[in-house]
């Protein structure tokens, strides 16, 4: 759910608002130019935008690859300070007309995005007596990923007054989408094209509100074409077609208040599976696709139920249950082939059937004058949990580590704890302490989930005010070393991080902002990334720019 001002709602209120944004940074020698407004010409508005930004290969404070890896696999890190092939270029733009009149609005929009990235690699010193086809080729070299996508929105609003509706809220999309993996040496090879073509749309109908009585009804539906060709066409063509019905409900009392939500969705999968043959990974696994029938159809309800209650200014209180249900998506299916993306070979399993899961949240939360905290606390059990897991083997062309999708029961819980006091506080001026921490622990059939976040806690020093904002931000996340098996456990990092805006004429809306990312150019590895132990996160970096609002 992505709320944006694409098709505007209604009409700036001078007839006109916009925003020009540019900046650079020091890590990735970045540059960025941007702005976007809004226009009105009596009932219709339109909304231009328009963004470029460019990065080459960002420092790092070390080698790339992790010494877990390096002396798991025997290899030779290659010493080099630069993450390479992670450099970005991404250019958007587009437009679109809004009609706003007075019981609602209707409007288009269309937008373009472009964008060329490379894709990290396992940077290693090669050791050229390796024989061809042991697993430690790189014949490709580097790898860049072109997207090309187009999109066309159409959403609306109209006020009516049909029984117990009061409005009537539709939308429509199509997106035509394309990635090609391309060969960054010799001529530029494309090895494998991915194209997504689909089209969504929405219906809903919005209940009057009868004394703290809200809610709504609708439908939901999509189609889109799957295919994909090339050397590494790891998924077959696949026409999927999704159909739902839902109702949100919600009564507010004085001081409780509830709510729910009920959805039945069917979703159906067609892959041309016939002709298909099996890499030798998929034969090990005892797959034959061509004698698979392509077709799968899922149904699922889910269903929420959650309440509250605010006894006085404080405490607010509240609880909530819910049963899901997710159908699989073609790649968990019927994946078979390298993925670059991911660094590894993924095996689709066709037997999956659909991810339920039941689940349990509370929230307390106080608001003082000063202080401030609330807690969240959730359990989760699952009923057929989709898990790509390492197999321990690589594939026998390229080397790749071996990952399949299982199903296994599996349960998960959590908590999330935030805090801030107000310890000075003089007109618009206030210097601020917070605190957060978050914690997740999972387990299946199998043991431990794989890339299961660590704990980490945040603490920030803020100073607002009129024309000066600041951040001092320290995060610390500790060792990932509940693994699944065949995974590599994470080191702890702590980063800390320095921010700040200002705004230097009183009369204009011209704000100056920098901040500095990873102050002590701290070694840091994401546990939950399929490519942690060959990407370092970022080294220190310094970014400053400007951003005009009129």
């Amino acid at each position: 759910n992505v709320i944006d001002d694409r098709i505007p709602q209604k009409a700036p209120e001078k007839g006109y608002e916009g925003r020009i944004t540019a900046s650079g940074s020091t890590v990735d020698k970045g540059a960025s130019i941007g702005g976007g407004g809004s226009f009105a010409a009596g009932p219709l508005v339109f909304p231009p935008d328009a963004d470029h930004r460019k990065t080459e290969d960002y420092k790092i404070p070390g080698p790339p690859v992790s010494n877990r890896l390096a002396a798991a696999d025997g290899l030779e890190r290659d010493p080099a300070k630069t993450q390479r092939n992670s450099d970005t270029e991404v250019d958007t733009y587009g437009a679109g007309v809004s009609f706003i009149g007075e019981k609602g609005f209707i409007g288009v929009a269309a937008r373009k995005t472009s964008t060329e990235y490379g894709v990290p690699y396992a940077q290693v010193i090669e050791d050229h007596d390796h024989e061809e086809g042991d697993g430690h080729d790189h014949e490709e070299g580097p790898v860049a990923i072109h997207m090309n996508q187009t999109r066309y929105d159409l959403r609306g609003q109209y006020a009516l007054d049909l029984g117990p509706f009061e409005t009537i809220r539709f939308s429509a999309g199509k997106a035509d989408y394309e990635h090609s993996e391309v060969g960054r040496t010799g001529d530029g090879e494309v090895h494998t094209t991915f194209q997504s073509n689909g089209t969504e749309g929405r219906l809903e109908l919005v209940q009057t509100e009868r004394n703290g009585w809200k809610g709504a009804v609708g439908l939901q539906g999509l189609q889109r074409d799957f295919v994909a060709f090339g050397e590494e066409a790891i998924v077959p063509k696949t026409e999927v077609k999704e159909a739902g019905i839902f109702t949100l409900q919600r009564y507010d009392g004085a001081n409780w208040g509830v709510d729910g939500g009920l959805r039945f969705d069917e979703r159906k999968l067609d892959a041309t599976l016939a002709g298909r043959p099996p890499s030798e990974v998929a034969e090990g696994f005892g797959i034959d696709w061509s004698s698979l029938g392509g077709s799968r159809s899922f149904q699922n309800v889910s269903a929420s139920l959650g309440g509250y209650v605010k006894p006085s200014d404080n405490p607010f209180l509240a609880l909530a249950v819910s049963h899901n249900g997710r159908a699989p998506t073609e790649f968990e299916l019927y994946s078979d082939g390298p993925h670059p993306g991911t660094g590894g070979f993924e095996l689709g399993n066709p037997d999956l059937k659909s991810e339920v899961v039941v689940s349990l949240e509370a929230t307390a939360r106080w608001t003082g004058e000063r202080l401030n905290i609330e807690g969240h606390l959730w359990g989760a059990k699952y009923d057929g949990f989709i898990d790509r897991r390492p197999t321990g083997g690589t594939d026998p062309e390229e080397g790749l580590p071996v990952f399949r999708y299982v199903q296994t029961d599996a349960k998960f819980s959590g908590m999330e704890l935030e805090a801030g006091y107000a310890l000075w506080r003089s007109g618009d001026k206030s210097l601020r302490a917070e605190a957060a921490y978050d914690w997740v622990r999972g387990e299946t059939d199998l043991g431990a989930p794989a890339r299961s976040p660590p704990p980490g806690l945040t603490g920030r020093l803020a100073w607002s005010s009129d024309r000066l904002n600041s951040t001092l931000e320290v995060r610390h996340v500790e060792k990932a070393d509940r693994l699944a098996e065949f995974e590599l456990p994470t080191d702890s990092y702590t980063l800390v991080n320095l921010s700040a805006s200002v705004k230097p004429f009183q009369d204009q809306d011209v704000r100056l902002f920098a901040d500095i990312r990873n102050l002590t150019n701290e070694e840091a590895r994401e546990h939950v990334s399929f490519l942690k132990d060959i990407v370092l996160a970022p080294g220190r970096s310094f970014r400053a720019g400007i951003t005009y609002r009129f």
